[in-house]
């Protein structure tokens, strides 16, 4: 029987282990949905882990264009425990705020993985008149090869868990202000966002951003509209995320790991003078 616990569940399993079985618990990260709803319009339905659910809405509305501002926001009514709207958060937008039927629930199903939709995302990126990141903000290389642990010492559920992705803000100078966790890598960034947007922090841009696993296109985008100038991964970017980086002036990081990392875009913001191989034209 599972029990459940906000953003954990712990279950009965089997662990077989040095040629013994044994009935153990273990620790789930909790998946549930999250449909938005304003007016008569669906913005879209995220499985999500619980927790921090103002913050995902935000972030999200936010980040992808639906609202420009805080004032935008008027009032969010958060899931109730009834069966209908457990899982339903509706939105109050301020009324110059237009919403196109279905608009925005089509552009949240749109992945990364999809090239055409991604392109097309671009351009509409280019129409909302997003600023490009302040170019003049420095990061030194140490300072970022210093993050990684400092992200990992703070995912409390992953460490419980194993089965949840980060999205962690920095200072500066390195500095932790806030982290979020979430079985998508998205939503923990929406959640992030969402929190600079609700404490009238916007636009980040003197911060850098530190996602788990990959940079995809999706991260990119919401970073750039939020005015991070850095965003860095562990792992690699897709080549969509590296075209939008470079198009729209962010700065790329990619295999952030011990005392190593690939610039893909945006050199120019991080203390480093590349060498040329002999050779090279």
């Amino acid at each position: 029987m599972v029990k459940r616990n906000r953003n954990i569940e712990v279950t009965q399993v089997t662990e077989w282990k040095g040629g013994g079985a044994t009935r153990v618990e273990d620790y789930l990260a909790a998946e549930e949905p999250l449909e938005m709803r304003a007016r008569r319009y669906s913005l879209g339905v995220t499985l999500r882990t619980p927790g921090d659910d103002e913050e995902l809405v935000a972030g999200f509305l936010f980040s992808e264009g639906i609202i420009s501002r805080r004032e935008d926001l008027v009032a969010l009514r958060m899931p109730s425990d009834t069966a209908l709207e457990r899982n339903l958060v509706r939105v109050t937008l301020d009324p110059s705020v237009r919403l196109a039927t279905n608009s925005a629930a089509r552009r949240f199903s749109a992945g990364s993985a999809c090239g055409v939709c991604g392109k097309a995302s671009i351009t509409q990126l280019r129409r909302r008149g997003l600023r490009r990141p302040e170019a003049a903000t420095q990061f030194d290389p140490e300072m970022l090869c210093a993050l990684p642990p400092k992200l990992r010492a703070a995912q409390d559920v992953f460490g419980r868990t194993g089965g949840l992705h980060a999205a962690a803000l920095f200072g500066p100078g390195g500095n932790l202000l806030v982290l979020r966790e979430d079985i998508g890598r998205h939503n923990a960034v929406d959640k992030v966002i969402g929190w600079a947007l609700l404490g009238g922090r916007l636009p980040l841009s003197d911060h850098l951003l530190l996602v788990s696993g990959r940079g995809g296109f999706e991260i990119v985008q919401k970073a750039i509209t939020a005015g991070i100038p850095l965003l860095a991964s562990v792992s690699a970017p897709s080549s969509l995320a590296v075209q939008l980086a470079r198009e729209l002036g962010l700065t790329l990081v990619g295999f952030l790991r011990g005392r190593r990392f690939v610039i893909y875009a945006g050199e120019e913001r991080i203390a480093v003078s590349a060498s040329v191989p002999a050779g090279a034209s």
